[in-house]
């Protein structure tokens, strides 16, 4: 008889044993997926913390540059000076990850691209991203997969008058990622397969062994990792004070930790450096425009408050890009490091704790002060910051003078918010700069009255030349030995439709400081040029046409093609054409002016000193700067019978000119006596009112021929 089969004890025990494995696996095996989702959630949020701090960094970065150029471009921009408008665009160029700047006008058409020629200027912004960069009423950023553009509005007064656009690449913040997040998907990978091993091991343990083994990963992982995963979460937030993450482990695990709160010190350590660089000048160490306009709202509302008083200082160095043109931007970058300390020293010595100084870019500074008698105390302030400002530099071996003009704007006396009183005071410092520069000017009200004529007056200059209103007169020149006509100087003359007569020290002065000299110049010379080529007569020496050259043309440094272009265009002959430039503007850089003159007169060229003894030098640097003929101011000529001391200078000019070759013309000449005088003293040409008076054209062609006997 067969018994029934028994599993026996052991065959239970076994069972029972297997069961609880299978239930150990299946505990295990959910323990794992866990642990995967972990790990997953940990990388997903540690990637996505990482991503989101890089994004914001980058278009925090965009906001900061943006809005700084909008800031510093506003005032530019209503002038509409493309030279300030170019060195901030190249200024913004030279910021890391910067792929392009484009300044645009309220209709989106291109003023500049920081390019030397501005290959697209005037024409309209026609990328996808233009159409949202003319609607943002504030910064404005636009996301594509390889850079970021941030546009920001520029506005006077509360009307948009154009805008600026930043594009930055996002190259360096993904390479940033990889760099960042390789490491944790590395260690969390190798935390994984140990894990793993650490599973398979434990199945093939006892029930207890396995429980133990249970406790333990939970401890030792699972809570490791879902701290892990909430310090991600506090980083997502840029909690990155909550995070501490320390760990005495020496497994993988613990090198995870580890290489996590490294990560999350690196990454709190870039946001601070991102901080630093949206607050701080990274040129002079001092606040930037940012910085200081948070300072100066928080110090109004405290003000507003007490009833207290501030000053705002804006200092805009004179002559700077002289520095940069004459010995490169390095050494302006030197000037203005050396000049800032000068400022910061002066402010701290004076004007105690309370005062904020903040670079605005290029050469401007500004400065926050407060007092008790706030109106003598900031005018004593301007005037050290000034003295020290005009101390000579020593650079690269040798002595740079600089000089500053500052325009102080007083609250609560002139306005009483931000915006209104940076205006006021660039207003103020822009007046200081028409008042002869190296002083400084409080802000009134008659200053906008005054800014908004000449604004006025420059929009009208613009176009005047193809308009018709701007022409050609023509002051004769003549040899005094003989009284022959030799030449005659062109004069340019402004029919307004409106103002009637316009004077030359009015819009000349406007077309100078905004720019429009440059083009207005060219105009004048092509058709001086035209003109001339018209006064040839048979058989006789052509007379010649002076064209007077503004300092701005002088320091393009482009002068000589345009010359040469005008002369290829025209057909006049070389001798024919002379080239006026007062003193100071040769003078004030004789290296530049030595190279350019020198180009100009090796094609026939004649090169003059306008206004000559009315600069700061002397006939001794005529030696050193190649010049054909000098014009006697007519200062001197107008005293020359009633002063012995005019006169003595006048014939020391003529004399020392002639010892060095050189043609001595007298400005000014309006009675018969001064002439005789002249005459008598060697003077070679005059020209004035007694001689005659300025002519158009065609009249003064004929005076050339009836000089000619025909």
């Amino acid at each position: 008889m067969r018994l029934p089969f028994r599993l026996g004890l052991r065959g239970e025990l076994m069972w029972l044993l297997a069961g609880v494995m299978l239930v150990v696996a299946g505990l295990f095996g959910a323990l794992w997926l866990h642990t995967q989702r972990s790990n997953a959630d940990a990388r997903e949020l540690s990637a996505d913390a990482v991503r989101e701090l890089a994004r914001e960094g980058l278009l925090m970065r965009g906001h900061t540059l943006s809005s700084q150029l909008a800031d510093a471009a506003t005032n530019p921009m209503y002038y509409l000076d493309l030279a300030k408008l170019g060195e901030l665009a190249r200024a913004t160029l030279r910021q890391p990850d910067v792929v392009y700047v484009i300044i645009h006008d309220a209709d989106g058409q291109v003023l500049h691209d920081g390019s030397g020629d501005i290959p697209a200027f005037g024409q309209p912004m026609a990328d996808p991203m233009a159409f949202e960069a003319l609607q943002a009423e504030g910064p404005h950023g636009q996301w594509n997969d390889k850079l970021l553009d941030v546009a920001s509005p520029i506005r006077i007064g509360g009307e948009r008058i154009g805008g600026v656009r930043v594009g930055l690449s996002r190259d360096n913040a993904s390479r940033r990622e990889v760099e960042v997040l390789g490491p944790l998907e590395k260690s969390l990978g190798q935390a994984n397969r140990e894990h793993l091993a650490w599973i398979l091991a434990l199945l093939a343990a006892q029930f207890g062994i396995a429980a133990l083994a249970m406790w333990l990963l939970q401890r030792r992982i699972v809570q490791p990792i879902s701290e892990l995963a909430d310090a991600a979460g506090r980083m997502e937030k840029g909690r990155y004070g909550d995070i501490e993450l320390r760990s005495e482990r020496q497994d993988e695990l613990g090198d995870l930790v580890r290489g996590f709160g490294r990560m999350a010190e690196a990454v709190a350590r870039h946001d601070r450096d991102i901080r630093r660089m949206a607050y701080t000048d990274s040129l002079t160490g001092l606040s930037n425009r940012l910085a200081f306009r948070e300072a100066l709202d928080d110090r109004l509302l405290t003000l507003q408050a007490s009833s207290g008083e501030l000053a705002l200082l804006f200092i805009d160095l004179d002559d700077f890009k002289r520095v940069n043109d004459t010995l490169g931007h390095e050494a302006g970058d030197e000037v203005l490091g050396q000049l800032s300390v000068r400022i910061r020293m002066t402010v701290e010595r004076l004007g105690g704790q309370g005062a904020e100084i903040a670079r605005f870019g290029g050469d401007e500074f500004i400065v926050l002060f407060l007092a008790e008698d706030i109106r003598a105390s900031s005018g004593r302030l301007a005037e050290e910051l000034i003295e020290e400002v005009q101390r000579p530099l020593v650079l690269q071996g040798r002595q740079v003078f600089l000089g500053a003009s500052v325009g102080i704007t007083l609250f609560p006396f002139d306005a009483s918010s931000a915006g209104q009183l940076l205006k006021n005071a660039d207003i103020a410092m822009y007046q200081a700069k028409v008042a002869g520069k190296g002083c400084y000017r409080f802000y009134s009200k008659a200053m906008d009255q005054a800014v908004e004529r000449r604004v006025k007056l420059e929009e009208e200059l613009r176009g005047a030349w193809e308009r018709g209103e701007l022409s050609l007169h023509y002051q004769p020149i003549y040899r005094l030995a003989d009284g022959r006509p030799m030449g005659a100087e062109a004069l340019c003359r402004w029919e307004h439709p409106r103002l009637g007569v316009v004077p030359p020290s009015v819009f000349i002065e406007v077309a100078e400081q905004s720019g429009l000299i440059e083009a207005l110049g060219r105009h004048v010379l092509v058709q001086a040029c035209q003109d001339a080529a018209t006064w040839q007569q048979p058989g006789l020496e052509p007379p010649f046409v002076s064209v007077n050259i503004s300092p701005r043309q002088l320091r393009t440094g482009d002068l000589p093609d345009v010359v040469a272009s005008a002369l290829q265009s025209t057909g006049v002959l070389p001798q024919q054409l002379h080239l006026e430039l007062t003193e100071t503007a040769v003078l004030g850089d004789e290296a530049q002016a030595s190279a350019l003159l020198s180009r100009l007169r090796a094609t026939g060229v004649k090169v003059w000193l306008d206004d000559f003894g009315t600069g700061f030098s002397g006939l001794s640097h005529l030696r050193r700067v190649p010049v054909d003929g000098v014009k006697i101011d007519r200062s001197f000529v107008a005293d020359v019978l009633r002063d012995p001391d005019d006169l003595a200078l006048t014939s020391a000019i003529i004399a020392m000119a002639h010892s060095l070759g050189i043609t001595v013309v007298a400005e000014g000449i309006e009675t018969e006596g001064q002439y005789a005088v002249l005459r008598e003293r060697g003077c070679d040409q005059g020209q004035g009112f007694w001689l005659g008076r300025p002519m158009p054209a065609n009249d003064m062609r004929r005076a050339f021929r009836e000089a000619s006997g025909e």
